[in-house]
């Protein structure tokens, strides 16, 4: 990472260092975001070694926490040093911004000294910005300030060893181990905020006079955390009930705290995570789901929940942690939309087709799979066409066959009644002309034209997708024959309207092909059957007719 120049970091190192940062501050423990702290300096800063210094109670600083060499981690963790030979440390070398760099002519006078540290043999440099196996690097961590600064109180040092590149660190190094440095110091706050709430939150449930005599550093904990938090109601009637937030949950969701106390989180949760609401409200229970701001707006975050008690035996609340991840999950969605849909249309693409297609299709047992059942259950499981028709004594389905709501197909060619998912293999008449008359960038234009015009005349629900070129499928379900027919012709006459391209009049036909999707079939199958009619239809045709216009 260091030889990269500041005006040309790579994407990647950025986004490794997002990555490395989020883990940190999402660790569950004290010691697993130490223990984070450490790793991230090894896997995202570009260090062979890195170690985390925690200033103790006492003033002295213990090895917390090691990365990048298994034999110093067994070595030195868990081995103290004195204030002095720290404070001592800090004041030498080269003052690299917060950093302190101390470069192997001075560092010899510290060998002695009663700071664990580990040695690492190397030859003498040849170059000079080459790392010496002497020198050395530390980046001290202080509390965050009010206003974002540091407020000079040291809650411990990272030391770090041996570039991977060998080099010692350019401006952009240093100001990434410097920024690093000040986030895990936020990281390590919090953590300790987080232990010493769970600590409180234990003396609360053994007894009521701890209760009282921890209830200032309680609230105070639980008003000034920086991330939301709630205590809520648990069990009864009124389980999830709010009966408390702090001012951050409040300024979160843009509700005063007077306002918050008349709802659950049940009643403010998107529809669509309420079963993932449910399935969180537990000691220990985590998930990220959407809240509903004033606003009518949602934002995502993510829940973390502990359970605390009134007394020894007396009511118990569920103690809410929410932290606002919405950038992060914006991010998530736009990726996974990008790699589920066409670029060009923004319909979903093939593979997302396909995933759709399949979610709805079960694969048949084989005959010797249906044999085996039949041993198992002691009768027959499977009817003629492969669908269980009967049950395991005491269990309410087949081995999970019966949970999915079998998909079938129209049986003859006459409309009878039935109902099916209905595969419609589109292919354009006429597109590569245009192409070939008019350039790509007219080709373009018609293609999102037409998917346009497709996805205007389906049904909502139904799946218009891109195949890829000039191909487009449309899944709709719960159509007959005739039905299918029908909204065959419908996109047809849509897409043969002519298409206005910068000032030009171009029209294309289609052709239709209909397929349809039942179990015991995979969606390649499902999508080939349709090509092969589209075909078809094709062929029936003459040429001049297949395009109007």
């Amino acid at each position: 990472m260091d030889s990269e120049s500041e005006p040309y970091v790579r994407l990647a190192t950025l986004r490794q260092l997002h990555q490395v940062m989020a883990d940190m501050n999402t660790a569950r423990s004290l010691a697993d975001t130490l223990q984070t702290v450490a790793d991230g300096v090894v896997t995202g800063l570009g260090y062979e070694l890195a170690c985390v210094n925690l200033v103790r109670q006492d003033g002295d600083l213990v090895v917390a926490a090691l990365a990048g060499n298994p034999a110093a981690e067994a070595l030195i963790t868990g081995r103290t040093g004195s204030r002095e030979s720290w404070e001592r440390r800090l004041s030498m070398g080269e003052a690299w911004g917060d950093l302190r760099f101390i470069p192997h002519t001075e560092g010899w006078v510290l060998d002695d000294d009663d700071v664990p540290q580990w040695y690492t043999d190397g030859p003498a440099p040849r170059f000079e910005d080459e790392w010496h196996p002497s020198d050395r690097l530390f980046a001290p961590m202080y509390t965050p300030g009010v206003h974002g600064g540091a407020s000079g109180e040291l809650i411990g040092v990272l030391s770090v060893d041996r570039p991977r590149n060998g080099r010692l660190p350019g401006a952009w190094g240093r100001e990434a181990l410097q920024m690093y440095a000040f986030q895990a110091a936020i990281a390590i706050s919090n953590a300790r905020l987080r232990a010493n709430m769970q600590r409180a939150l234990v003396r609360l449930e053994r007894e009521q006079q701890a209760l009282r005599a921890s209830e200032e550093s309680f609230r105070q904990a639980f008003e000034y955390a920086p991330s939301g938090m709630a205590i809520a109601e648990m069990g009864g009637d009124q389980h999830g009930r709010i009966l408390r937030t702090n001012d951050a949950l409040c300024r979160l969701l843009g509700r005063p705290a007077s306002a918050m106390r008349r709802y659950s989180f049940s009643d403010l949760v998107h529809p669509e995570d309420i079963g993932t609401l449910l399935r969180t409200s537990a000691e220990g229970g985590r998930a990220e789901l959407r809240l509903g701001r004033r606003d009518g707006t949602y934002v995502w975050v993510s829940l973390r929940n502990s359970v605390v008690a009134d007394a020894a035996d007396g009511p118990r609340f569920l103690l809410t942690h929410v932290e606002d991840i919405e950038d992060r999950k914006r991010r998530e969605l736009q990726l996974a939309h990008r790699a589920s849909h066409d670029s060009l249309t923004g319909l979903p693409n093939s593979a997302e087709l396909r995933a759709r297609l399949s979610s709805r299709l079960c694969q048949r047992p084989t005959a010797g799979a249906l044999e085996s059942l039949d041993a198992a259950y002691g009768h027959p499981a499977y009817d003629v066409n492969g669908h269980g028709f009967d049950f395991r004594p005491g269990t309410d389905s087949l081995d999970g066959y019966d949970h999915h709501v079998h998909t079938v197909a129209p049986e003859s060619e006459r409309d009878d009644g039935t109902k099916g998912l209905a595969v419609l293999f589109c292919d354009l008449d006429g597109f590569k002309s245009i192409n070939d008359r008019f350039g790509h960038n007219a080709g373009d234009a018609v293609l999102i034209e037409v998917a346009r015009r497709l996805t205007r005349g389906v049904r909502d629900g139904d799946t218009v997708a891109r195949l890829g070129g000039d191909e487009f499928v449309v899944l709709a379900d719960g159509l007959g024959r005739a039905d299918a027919q029908d909204l065959a012709v419908r996109l047809r006459n849509e897409i043969i309207q002519p298409i206005r391209v910068d000032g030009r009049a171009m029209r294309v036909g289609a052709s239709f092909g209909i397929g349809w999707a039942h179990c015991g079939m995979t969606a390649d199958e499902v999508l080939k059957s349709a090509d092969e009619r589209m075909y078809v239809e094709k062929r029936s045709r003459p040429k001049q007719h297949r395009r109007a216009g």
